[in-house]
């Protein structure tokens, strides 16, 4: 965007504090603390990421998700090996016939048996598939979980910014009603007519010291609820004013949000139920396997025996086969649909964001425009206020209170388009995008 560098700049020039000594007439708040070394914003706002995701127990939860349809994937591969098993059985056996004399033995034969498919119609290779896009949704929801957790954290972060540079702002405003409470009470001294004016001007500075403390409030309770992500030790996070204020093109994000997790988990969970259908629709073609049997009586004669050959498994009736399958397909439709309407209410709701964004960041532009005009107004109205008596002290606190007020109005409109800006990433795939 062509006026993301022009904002930016703008940021940094409004919102310096001055450089003038204090008045000595009132008592101005202290600066907000500054540290000396401050990493950059946007490595702030990572390190600010990172934290949030490592003590984030929701994205523990779908982590531990994620491996266990992993391991359920790696339980249906292994079902298509080789299988042994080894059976015992100890106790005693008899025959009696009519013939020969009754006789008993004792039995002691352990057996031994290993055996394994050799075509099951594509049920094996259909399962697998099955519990692979299962493994895939998990991962995908392991994705929307994570990208959830890091748009809050990245609008808190803006949000803590915004409170910030307004305290700074309503600082600034009360370095200059203090210097004019310090002038008047210099007049009031000489000529106590004009006392109505000096207190005029210090109720204005009792209100411009209430919006800072609400200012500062609102930071603090910004602040503990970023605490409630990242811990009780929270990084300081310089101004953000400068992150996110390039607007991404419309097209680009519609590409990007076929991509999004949410929309893929959906894909993958049509596709799971898919393979589903069709390893139902497989258990009830014939199965064959090969198996070997080997076991030894230890106790009697001794006898041994063993076997090997070919199973063939022919399903003549299942009533229950053709509705599992149905509902199946039916569930693979149902969850293709989902996945359109979220595609489709996703693409609306990233139309609905760029066109906030821009009309934020137009604001902001604007609001630059009309505060040159407004330094101007205010420098000019103070002048001949003090110099030549043409204009009221009114008309001085007006001035001053509309030029503060455009900086505050630019603050919330530059926030209000990062945040869009954020959001928009967000949504169409991955907030951390334009932070690398």
């Amino acid at each position: 965007m062509r006026h993301a560098h022009t904002l930016s700049l703008v940021a940094s020039v409004l919102l310096a504090l001055p450089a003038h000594a204090e008045p000595t007439g009132c008592q101005p708040p202290t600066a907000l603390a500054q540290p000396a070394e401050s990493p950059p914003p946007r490595q702030s706002l990572v390190q600010l990421l990172s934290l949030a995701e490592q003590r984030s127990q929701a994205i523990g939860a779908a982590r531990l998700l994620t491996e266990a349809a992993q391991s359920d994937l790696q339980e249906t591969q292994a079902a298509k090996q080789p299988q042994a098993s080894l059976s015992w059985i100890a106790g005693a056996t008899g025959s009696r016939s009519q013939l020969l004399p009754s006789r008993s033995d004792a039995l002691n034969r352990p057996s031994l048996q290993v055996g394994a498919p050799l075509w099951d119609g594509g049920r094996q290779q259909a399962l697998e598939d099955w519990r692979g896009q299962l493994a895939e949704a998990a991962r995908q929801g392991q994705l929307n979980a994570a990208e959830q957790l890091r748009v809050q954290v990245v609008n808190l972060a803006f949000d803590r910014s915004r409170y910030r540079l307004q305290a700074q702002v309503w600082q600034q405003y009360t370095h200059k009603v203090c210097t004019l409470v310090q002038a008047l009470e210099d007049i009031v001294a000489r000529d106590r007519g004009r006392a109505s004016e000096l207190v005029q001007a210090r109720k204005q500075l009792q209100q411009v010291q209430l919006s800072r403390q609400q200012a500062l409030s609102a930071m603090q309770l910004t602040d503990t609820r970023l605490r409630r992500y990242v811990g009780e030790y929270l990084p300081d996070v310089p101004s953000l004013a400068a992150l996110m204020t390039e607007l991404p093109e419309l097209p680009q994000l519609h590409q990007r949000a076929t991509g999004a997790a949410e929309v893929l988990q959906l894909e993958a969970q049509q596709h799971a139920a898919e393979q589903l259908a069709n390893a139902t629709a497989a258990s009830q073609r014939p199965q064959v396997s090969w198996a070997v049997q080997a076991s030894r009586d230890l106790a009697g004669d001794r006898q041994s025996q063993w076997q090997a050959g070919v199973t063939l498994s022919l399903p003549l009736y299942n009533p229950g086969a053709a509705p599992a399958e149905r509902a199946a397909r039916q569930r693979a439709e149902a969850a293709r649909l989902q996945r359109e309407d979220t595609l489709a209410t996703l693409l609306n709701r990233i139309d609905q964001v760029h066109g906030q964004a821009e009309a934020a960041f137009t604001r902001a532009r604007d609001v630059v425009q009309v505060l040159r005009d407004s330094e101007r107004v205010r420098d000019d109205t103070l002048q001949m206020w003090q110099q030549l008596g043409r204009r009221s002290l009114f008309d001085v606190m007006s001035a001053e209170g509309d030029h503060f007020n455009l900086r505050l109005a630019y603050v919330d409109a530059l926030h209000d388009g990062q945040q869009s800006v954020a959001l928009l990433w967000s949504l169409a795939g991955g907030v951390q995008q334009p932070l690398r």
